[in-house]
C-alpha cells in the first residue's frame, strides 16, 4: 500500500500502527506536500520524515513542490479556519496525487499520515480518499489511531525517536492566522547573504542534520530547550545626504525610534558614536581590524559576512552580555546629515540544544 505522509511525527506512530493492522501488507511512504511554506520547512520536514522512514525501514518517494498548482487550487478560500473549506481543497489536491502515484507503482491500497493529525478533520480525510480513489478502482483505508489515547502515545513516541515536532500545519495562511497577534513571522524571514538566524528553520536544518549523523554514529544525546532573547532586523535602511548607502547593521542591534537623523562634522574617522539613540557608526577599515583583517573589502564582507555567534562574540567583547546599542559598519564615515531608517524586535524564544551523554 502507500502511505501519503506529511511529517514524521504523524508518520512514525502511524506506520507502526498500520503495521500491526495490515502485517501483511509492504508499506511504501509517498511525501507529497505543495502546502507548507516556505520551502525550507518543507525540506525540514522532508529530511525528518527521511530520517523516520529509514528508522522504519520503509521506502520513501519524495513528490515534487508544486506550490504553485497549489496556491492556485486554495484561491479565493485564504481567510477560512482550519478545518474549512481550504483544508478540503487542500486534501483533495494532495490525495489526487497520491492515487495517481499509487496507480503508477501498481499499488491497490492508499491511506494517509493526516488521519492521526488532532488538527485535521476525520471526515474531511476520509471524503478526499474515497473521492480520489474510487476513479481508478484503488481501495482506500482511513483507520482512526487517534483513539484511546492513541495521539499521547504518538507523541510520547515522537519524543522518544527525537523526531521534529513543528509548530504550525503547514501553509501560509494558517501560519498567518496563528500569528496575526505578532508584528511579524520570524518562519519567514531568511537573509539574503546566507547567514542562519537563531531559531530559523534553517538553523533546525542543521541541527536535525547532525541528529541523523549522532545517530548513524551511534552516539548517545538528549534534546534541551533553552529559553532566550532573540533578535530580528524587519527593515533598515541608512542615507547620507539623502541618498542611500551601502550599510551593514550587527546583530542585536536594536532601534528604540524607526526614524533617527544625525550629523557628523568630521571626515573618514574610524567610528562614530551618537548619543541620539545610542548609535555607533563603524568604518569597515575599524570593523576589519577587530577581526585582525579578515576581509579584503567592504564588498566581500557584505557578501559573505561574520556567523551570527561570531557577530554576539565580537559585541560582548567590545561591550558587554546586554548592550543593544545599534552598530552601523560603513565603507567610509563622511561628514554629512545621515538618516536611519528601521525597525527591530527582541523577543523571546526557544531553542533546541543537544547535551551527548
Amino acid at each position: 500500500m502507500l502511505v501519503h505522509i506529511c511529517c514524521s511525527v504523524d508518520s512514525h506512530y502511524f506506520i507502526e500502527e498500520l503495521r500491526k493492522a495490515y502485517p501483511k501488507e509492504e508499506i511504501i511512504g509517498y511525501f507529497y506536500d505543495p502546502n507548507i511554506h516556505p520551502l525550507s520547512e518543507y525540506e525540514l520536514r522532508f529530511l525528518d520524515v527521511k530520517r523516520s522512514c529509514e528508522k522504519l525501514k520503509i521506502k520513501l518517494y519524495k513528490g515534487e513542490y508544486e506550490y504553485e498548482k497549489w496556491l492556485n487550487a486554495v484561491r479565493g478560500f485564504e481567510d477560512e479556519p482550519e478545518k474549512g473549506a481550504r483544508c478540503k481543497i487542500c486534501f483533495d489536491l494532495r490525495m489526487r496525487s497520491c492515487v495517481e502515484f499509487a496507480a503508477k507503482l501498481g499499488q491497490k491500497k492508499l491511506t494517509t499520515t493526516l488521519l492521526t493529525s488532532p488538527k485535521k478533520d476525520l471526515e474531511q480525510l476520509k471524503n478526499a480518499l474515497q473521492k480520489e480513489c474510487e476513479p481508478y478502482g484503488i481501495e482506500f483505508l482511513a483507520p482512526d489511531f487517534r483513539k484511546n489515547g492513541g495521539t499521547q502515545r504518538q507523541f510520547a513516541l515522537a519524543k522518544e525517536q527525537k523526531l521534529y515536532h513543528q509548530n504550525y500545519c503547514g501553509c501560509i495562511y494558517g501560519l498567518k492566522k496563528q500569528k496575526q497577534d505578532k508584528s511579524f513571522i520570524d518562519e519567514l524571514m531568511s537573509p539574503i547573504n546566507g547567514q542562519i538566524l537563531p531559531a530559523s528553520i534553517e538553523s533546525r536544518i542543521a541541527f536535525y542534520k547532525k541528529i541523523k549523523t549522532l545517530e548513524k554514529k551511534g552516539k548517545k544525546f538528549e534534546i534541551k530547550r533553552d529559553k532566550f532573547l532573540n533578535y530580528r532586523l524587519l527593515n533598515a535602511l541608512v542615507k547620507l545626504d539623502k541618498k542611500p548607502i551601502k550599510s551593514y547593521i550587527l546583530f542585536y542591534s536594536h532601534f528604540k525610534n524607526s526614524y533617527t537623523k544625525l550629523s557628523i562634522e568630521k571626515d573618514k574617522v574610524d567610528f562614530y558614536v551618537s548619543f541620539k539613540d545610542e548609535i555607533n557608526f563603524w568604518s569597515f577599515k575599524y570593523f576589519n581590524s577587530l577581526l585582525k583583517n579578515k576581509f579584503k573589502t567592504f564588498e566581500e564582507f557584505l557578501n559573505k559576512p561574520l556567523k551570527i555567534n561570531q557577530e554576539i562574540n565580537l559585541r560582548h567583547k567590545l561591550f558587554n552580555s546586554y548592550n543593544l546599542s545599534p552598530v552601523i559598519i560603513l565603507d567610509q564615515i563622511h561628514q554629512g546629515r545621515y538618516e536611519i531608517c528601521a525597525k527591530s524586535e527582541i523577543y523571546f524564544d526557544t531553542e533546541e540544544k543537544i547535551l551527548l551523554i
